[in-house]
């Protein structure tokens, strides 16, 4: 869907508990919150010249219907899937619907965590990983995706 460099659009998804950033386990995720990371992400686009949109819910059926209306109006998919990340093939089977780059995120380091949360389940369908660098690989993606879709 690249149509040139004004109308690029990525679509920021992060899944369920990240509303609780800031509150939740600070040792592992730090003490930002997820509206700070939306500040961050959409100053950011700004500077890469992408408009970008984000979208936070607990329930899985809100994230698929939400990579579905993404089909028409996205030209790349962030996506933390959080705790789905290890189940949901659902999400999985909504993310191969697009024909556009996704990059999978993670706050922690999945691979040195409890041995359920080493296998992602979107991994082998995704442009690229990034886990284990906090907040800041947020902005990773973002560069990194502008990087890939931008003409």
């Amino acid at each position: 869907m690249n149509e040139g460099r004004d109308n690029l659009k990525v679509l920021v998804i992060h899944g369920p508990n990240l509303n609780m950033l800031g509150k939740r386990e600070p040792e592992l995720y730090g003490t930002t919150t997820l509206d700070e990371i939306n500040a961050d992400i959409k100053t950011l686009g700004k500077k890469l010249g992408i408009v970008t949109e984000t979208f936070q819910s607990n329930y899985e059926g809100a994230i698929v219907e939400k990579i579905q209306e993404s089909m028409r109006t996205c030209n790349g998919l962030i996506i933390n899937p959080a705790a789905y990340t290890h189940t949901s093939i659902a999400i999985r089977d909504a993310i191969l619907l697009l024909d556009v780059p996704v990059i999978e995120i993670h706050l922690s380091n999945i691979y040195k965590r409890e041995p359920f949360r080493h296998k992602s389940v979107v991994a082998d369908i995704a442009t690229a990983q990034i886990s284990g660098l906090g907040v800041h690989g947020y902005a990773l993606a973002l560069e990194g995706m502008a990087g890939i879709i931008q003409p």
